[in-house]
């Protein structure tokens, strides 16, 4: 025990594994437990945000929602933006009919947004679905449903 207080990182005890001395810490005042406390939050902040993936952020109507007059188109806003050739909506009824107009496209100003237009619809419950690919290529799709109250 007496080894892993020395003064260096010490490694040479045969098990290949390096150990980072407590004294050094001491010396400068720190605990090795306030050290990784404070160092944890540090490489958290440090680290870019990564989205590798294009996911559904919100849509109008929204997921799971019931609107009184049915809408004319859907709107799809994802966290990341669009390849407007690879991504698609569609929207059905509860028979598996197609009510969207099937012009599915990414908006030219904002390539988060995928709209559709939809035919009249009645009351009924109608399932939304997504398949998208973000511009870093990655693909994701997802469903969800919207109902038409009566």
């Amino acid at each position: 025990m007496r080894r892993l207080l020395g003064p260096r990182f010490r490694g040479d005890d045969g098990d290949g594994v390096i150990r980072l001395s407590r004294i050094c810490f001491e010396r400068a005042g720190l605990s090795l437990r306030v050290f990784l406390l404070l160092l944890l939050p540090a490489l958290l902040l440090a680290a870019p945000a990564a989205r590798a993936h294009a996911f559904l952020d919100h849509a109008s109507p929204a997921v799971g929602s019931t609107v009184r007059q049915p809408p004319a188109a859907i709107s799809l806003w994802f966290t990341q933006e669009l390849e407007p050739a690879f991504s698609t909506v569609t929207i059905t009824d509860q028979s598996g009919q197609r009510v969207d107009g099937g012009d599915a496209k990414v908006d030219a100003r904002d390539q988060t947004l995928l709209r559709a237009s939809l035919k009249p619809l009645p009351p009924g419950t109608y399932k939304v679905s997504w398949h998208v690919v973000s511009v870093d290529t990655h693909t994701t799709e997802g469903t969800f449903t919207f109902r038409v109250a009566g």
